[in-house]
């Protein structure tokens, strides 16, 4: 009897379960320590300029519409908020895509309880870098040319406003694919087909993605959400394709 597909919410709860699982733990430690290096960083940077980032993306009003500045300057500090996540989010799973690509398969060996991946070994972690990498620059070149858009977006006057909201439910598309991707690669889908499935699983994809997107907007939760975000992403690969195969076996 397999297992129920789960809710987003669900997805990432009991992804959270697994990684602080004994068996799990020690994959989680280097990501881990990665993620608040950066996290520390970019949290630094941001303290600093802040304020410079708001202003310069605010438009300039008339003095007569200056009581507007009131009303665009909450929409305009989401804005940044938003862009300082998607900055930290990629560049941590840049650096930290082999520890979570192995990392989806140790989840995936305890979900499925079969392991038919490799036994670790230091030197497979290594021979995973180039390919993980090149993953995560296939990403990014799905990420940039439409996080430009939306940048040229947050400059145009009026239709500025409307740049968080996209950002936004940008964002939560990017969450299911960047996490999804882990275990879909380490099965061999290649990267078109892995958007495919994941555009005919919108629904469940996008409930999953704005509960990763959701929890990650927590500062320093967000550290420890990350590789909990890698566990139930393995498991909503492992449970939404297990079902799908469940359903062409009945037909």
């Amino acid at each position: 009897m397999p297992a129920p597909v789960l809710s987003g919410p669900q997805y990432l709860r009991e992804g959270l379960k697994l990684v602080l699982s004994p068996g799990l733990r020690l994959f989680v430690l280097l990501p881990l320590a990665i993620n608040l290096v950066l996290f520390v960083g970019l949290i630094y940077l941001a303290g600093h300029q802040f304020s410079i980032w708001v202003d310069t993306l605010m438009p300039s009003l008339p003095d007569w519409l200056s009581f507007l500045s009131y009303i665009l300057w909450p929409i305009f500090v989401v804005l940044v908020v938003l862009m300082v996540f998607f900055t930290f989010t990629m560049l941590a799973n840049v650096i930290a895509a082999p520890f979570n690509g192995f990392l989806a398969e140790k989840v995936e060996v305890v979900v499925r309880g079969t392991d038919d991946f490799p036994a670790f070994s230091w030197g497979e972690l290594i021979e995973m870098i180039p390919r993980t990498l090149a993953r995560e620059m296939r990403k990014l070149g799905y990420f940039l040319p439409r996080a430009l858009g939306l940048f040229i977006l947050s400059f145009i006057p009026v239709v500025n406003i409307i740049a968080a909201p996209l950002w936004l439910l940008f964002g939560v598309w990017m969450m299911a694919i960047q996490y999804i991707d882990y275990p879909a690669d380490n099965h061999k889908l290649g990267w078109n087909e892995m958007l495919a499935w994941l555009r005919q699983k919108r629904w469940q994809s996008m409930s999953f993605g704005g509960s990763v997107y959701l929890v990650l907007l927590i500062p320093v939760v967000n550290i420890l959400m990350m590789p909990a975000a890698v566990a139930g992403a393995t498991l909503f690969w492992v449970r939404e394709r297990g079902a799908e195969n469940l359903v062409v076996q009945q037909r």
